[in-house]
């Protein structure tokens, strides 16, 4: 029992860590009503600020200032503290003024896509910036000797003062927002954001007050947790952000005492959790610790009927708009055309970029259905491919299931996930539900993609994927050399051309029609007699089953499956890839495919891209902002917009010409 004991105690220090994140999110939630989720991320920028000090540096994130300012050595806790929280006070108030100011009245779905857009910035940047420290230790900050408890039980003391030091910030927090003036108007305007401005309260001062004061405390909560970790780039990222997300949703975003109380209980579960996996046979061996958080808020938001509450806004504006579906012979002869003749006498560089943009095609076009037709938001999309993916390797190894019939089997598969990670859309949408997917994504991939059972040894690349055959005819990527076979890359065309015809198919369908008017309304479409349940289980059913179609073809593609290619990362940049080209049509999807990482576009502008050194995903993730913020309705939208622009204008100059000429004529 002492063991434990020991365990529970140890994990303090880490239920500290995810404490602290929630009560950012917390605070930043009460103040402007976003979900930040590259919180974590700008507390990740605050650590790295106060290393570089420690050791006599600090580092300029902005391109054209020098890499570093050198002091006299090592400045002292006390000055790289004030320092370090200084930068996180005007990163919150940059953050908040450059990207979460200008969508304060957009969808949940563009506010998701930022925060993607600003991990990968903030990442990008640690990076670049701190190349030579990615992976370092801080110098302790707080007293680190064993303490003893009873016999040999003794435990480092850091974790426990770390505890403690939240629980005092959680005391401090609720007392500011208890009994303090800003407090009290902040969660008023959370309740109803046009009675404060009637009542004089400048919602935007608040927001940006709640983006700093948020940034604050995180930052300061990671430094102090900093020397009990090996400091990387993605410690702060998501490993403790989706605990953190549990924590706050138990709080319900506005009360830290039970999220303080949450955020240590997960962490201290957590760790006896390692303890049973050594104790208990039957218990799981992959997943556990990453799939408690799940559960909370599984608990938090379903079975609890608990939600995140909806802030009261003066106006929201709504999803990007549906054109209507048109498949005409150009649309279709043109783009197939292209890619076919890409592939049969362009090189295998060539080659490889034209495939890469045609699975992820199929990818997006998962996301139209799900998002653009149906409204609901998930970020768990590369999870359903990678069951797709593992299960085809399962169905065509073990058991020994033909092509085709063993991808058609495993995207089924991925369709029956769908609809089980999809059951809270029945009482969830928006910001609410991509927090359930996202957990859940989560679970899936450290339960599944990380388990050798399935994936095999991680020394051999993964769990392995026989090539698709169809009799005699080999249909594989590799053939003796490592070039990329163009009948390979024209089998990956006519299933995408399949999927993109049978998306244009549904839009124009009664089941379409179905999915587009509960996401305009669900109360009126229910009132028509549209069963709301069976439609959102269709959409995410029909999603996941596109998702794993995609997951199969990567597999087939590389001729391995590995959790790289599938986890939550991956998920959050296929989504922000799909916003970008145009998450509402299949012209949308075709443009995401075009603008994804290695594919066509990438590929043409390479050496460009090369031009900027090591700074192009952080130009990656800064356009990926800018589209959100300029052009919600992405690539594709804009030029329709465009057009539509064009044409109005001719009908207008027209319609003046006639007018003008018939003016003379009835005088």
């Amino acid at each position: 029992m002492s063991d434990y004991a020991f365990y529970l105690l140890l994990g303090s220090g880490a239920g500290a860590i995810i404490a602290g994140l929630a009560f950012g999110l917390v605070i930043t939630f009460q103040g402007s009503g976003v979900v930040n989720l590259s919180h974590g991320a700008m507390a990740m920028w605050a650590t790295y600020v106060y290393a570089e000090l420690r050791e006599g540096a600090y580092v300029f994130p902005i391109p054209g200032l020098p890499d570093r300012y050198h002091f006299n050595g090592d400045v002292g806790f006390r000055w790289a503290m004030i320092l370090a929280l200084l930068t996180a006070a005007a990163l919150g108030l940059l953050v908040y003024l450059l990207v979460f100011k200008p969508l304060a009245k957009a969808p949940s779905l563009a506010k998701v896509v930022a925060s993607v857009g600003l991990v990968v910035v903030l990442t990008s940047l640690v990076e670049r910036r701190f190349a030579d420290k990615t992976n370092i230790r801080v110098s302790k900050i707080l007293p680190r000797e064993s303490y003893t408890l009873t016999g040999d039980l003794t435990i480092p003391r850091d974790g426990l003062w770390l505890a403690a030091i939240v629980a005092l910030i959680g005391a401090l927090l609720w007392v500011l927002y208890k009994y303090t003036r800003f407090g009290l108007v902040t969660r008023a305007a959370a309740e109803n954001e046009k009675g404060a401005v009637l009542l004089g309260y400048s919602p935007n001062l608040l927001a940006g007050v709640s983006f700093v004061l948020a940034s604050v405390v995180s930052g300061f909560i990671a430094i102090l947790a900093s020397p009990m970790l090996q400091l990387g780039s993605q410690v702060f990222t998501f490993g403790f952000l989706i605990p953190a997300l549990g924590a706050a949703l138990i709080g319900k975003f506005r009360n830290f005492g039970p999220t303080v109380a949450t955020g240590l209980g997960i962490g201290m579960v957590q760790s006896v959790f390692t303890k049973l996996q050594v104790d208990l046979s039957w218990f799981p061996e992959y997943g556990a610790r990453e799939g408690l958080p799940f559960l909370v808020i599984i608990v938090a938001m379903v079975l609890l009927g608990e939600r995140l509450p909806e802030r009261g806004a003066v106006d929201r504006w709504r999803l990007p708009a549906v054109p209507a579906s048109k498949v005409t012979p150009i649309s279709v002869i043109v783009p197939v055309g292209l890619a076919v003749i890409g592939l049969l006498f362009f090189g295998p560089l060539w080659r490889g970029a034209i495939m890469t943009t045609v699975i992820a095609v199929v990818l997006a076009l998962s996301f139209v259905v799900l998002t653009g037709f149906g409204g609901q938001t998930s970020l768990a999309q590369m999870a359903f491919a990678g069951i797709a993916g593992f299960t085809l390797s399962k169905m065509a190894i073990a058991w020994g299931i033909p092509f085709p019939i063993a991808p058609l089997l495993a995207a089924l598969v991925a369709a029956v996930s769908g609809v089980i990670i999809g059951l809270p859309a029945l009482r969830l949408r928006g910001t609410n539900l991509a927090i359930v997917t996202l957990a859940g994504g989560v679970a899936v991939s450290e339960f599944i993609f990380k388990n050798p059972k399935y994936v095999g040894d991680a020394s051999t690349g993964g769990a392995k994927v026989p090539s698709p055959k169809l009799g005699d005819w080999d249909l594989a990527l590799v053939l003796g050399t490592k070039s990329s076979r163009p009948i390979f890359g024209i089998f990956l065309v006519v299933i995408a051309l399949a999927m993109a015809l049978m998306v244009s198919s549904v839009r124009r369908s009664g089941m379409g029609r179905r999915m587009l008017a509960v996401r305009s309304n669900e109360r009126a479409a229910s009132a028509a007699g549209i069963n709301i349940a069976r439609v959102k289980l269709q959409v995410f059913m029909l999603s996941a089953f596109i998702a794993g179609i995609a997951g199969c073809m990567t597999a087939y593609r590389f001729g391995a499956v590995s959790d790289v290619s599938f986890g939550v990362v991956a998920s959050l940049t296929a989504l922000a890839v799909a916003y970008l080209g145009g998450i509402t049509s299949v012209s949308g999807a075709v443009t995401s495919g075009i603008v994804a990482a290695s594919g066509v576009a990438f590929f043409t502008t390479s050496e460009v891209i090369s031009a900027f050194g090591t700074w192009e995903v952080f130009i990656g993730g800064v356009l990926l902002i800018l589209t959100a913020i300029l052009n919600p309705e992405g690539i594709a939208g804009a030029i329709r917009g465009s057009i539509a622009d064009v044409k109005i204008k001719k009908l207008a100059k027209a319609e003046a010409e006639t007018l003008a000429t018939a003016a003379p004529a009835a005088q």
